[in-house]
């Protein structure tokens, strides 16, 4: 049994305290957060304690692991003190406001071993694993081109003041939706050495950026843009799409479906030459909770899985994200 804390029981955390609640090889042992009407609610309802100092949750509840689902501004600090302890850390995206924040709590970690992971869902989408898998079979040939794209409804008014106005708590299309397609795309090809030329568009905010235009080149020499817009109002909901393009076929893909062209045939198992096109429902894996979507419970999953040993801690690493966290230093500077 792991023994679980979490520190910020916002809408992430109360999110990761559900699937963790459900999870048969996991105790929840304690939970911290700022609000007293929070704290009041999970004390009347929850099994577990409720602190609003997480250093004395962590001297009281002595934990494993610990989820760390507060504003980014305070990762820094709060997962070096974790670090220090020897705790294992899932920490919500993105990973620090800086990229050398990010190095030095690498470093921390790979010292004291622990299992380190940060909270990019699309790599748990079955459609985007696919892409993945796809891509690292060699089926597309020489890979030339990539898009990346977000489009969504998510500031469509002059913007109040709230944390997605302010960059300091990681607010700003950049940081808050744009990281996803970026962290993405190098998961799923490499990542960012070079940004040939970006633009970073307030549409109806004053503080941060509403659109985000980025030409990218990777570390594999591979070039492609980068187009996130979270001020578009003809999307229900947030909607994220790559297309690749190889030598030998394309992938277009979003969370629900994946369209393939092969110009082969036999080039990959399962499908045929010409174009294919699989849905979400054929793709996903079960899980034994779902919230919100299977991405938010398999990614728990793999962490708690990776501390109890059972799966090698690979995929969403402290070094993962930061490459993400460079390549958003990397677009604003070159936004300047």
């Amino acid at each position: 049994m792991i023994k679980v804390a979490l520190i910020g029981a916002g809408k992430m955390g109360i999110s990761h305290l559900s699937i963790l609640g459900a999870n048969p090889n996991v105790e929840v042992v304690g939970v911290c957060d700022t609000s007293k009407m929070v704290n009041d609610f999970l004390n009347r309802y929850g099994k577990f304690s409720c602190f609003t100092d997480y250093q004395k949750m962590l001297d009281e509840t002595k934990p494993d692991a610990v989820f760390v689902a507060v504003p980014t501004k305070f990762h820094y600090a709060i997962i070096k003190e974790l670090l220090n302890r020897k705790l294992h850390v899932f920490a919500e995206k993105p990973f620090c406001l800086t990229s050398a924040q990010g190095k030095e709590l690498i470093d921390l970690a790979l010292h004291q071993g622990v299992v380190n992971q940060v909270g990019y869902h699309n790599k748990f989408i079955g459609t985007f694993k696919e892409v993945k898998r796809i891509v690292d079979s060699g089926a597309l040939g020489k890979i030339h081109h990539f898009v990346g794209e977000s489009y969504g409804p998510v500031v469509t008014k002059p913007q109040q003041s709230t944390w997605r106005s302010d960059p300091t708590e990681g607010g700003g299309c950049l940081l808050d939706y744009a990281a996803h397609v970026i962290d993405l795309l190098i998961g799923t090809l490499a990542p960012v050495s070079v940004v040939k030329g970006s633009v970073l568009d307030s549409i109806y905010s004053t503080s941060v950026e509403d659109a985000v235009y980025s030409l990218l080149e990777l570390s594999n020499k591979v070039k492609g843009v980068l187009s996130v817009n979270w001020s578009d109002e003809t999307y229900r909901k947030m909607s994220t799409t790559i297309t690749i393009l190889g030598t030998k076929g394309k992938i277009i893909s979003d969370a629900s479906e994946l369209k393939v062209f092969l110009k082969d045939s036999n080039a990959l198992p399962g499908y045929d030459k010409g174009w294919n096109v699989k849905n979400i429902t054929e793709l996903t894996e079960p899980v034994n909770f779902n919230l919100r979507g299977e991405e938010y419970t398999s990614q728990v999953d793999y962490f708690i899985n990776a501390v109890a040993g059972k799966v090698p801690n690979t995929i969403n690493t402290f070094q993962s994200a930061w490459y993400t966290d460079w390549a958003i230093e990397l677009i604003r500077n070159n936004a300047k």
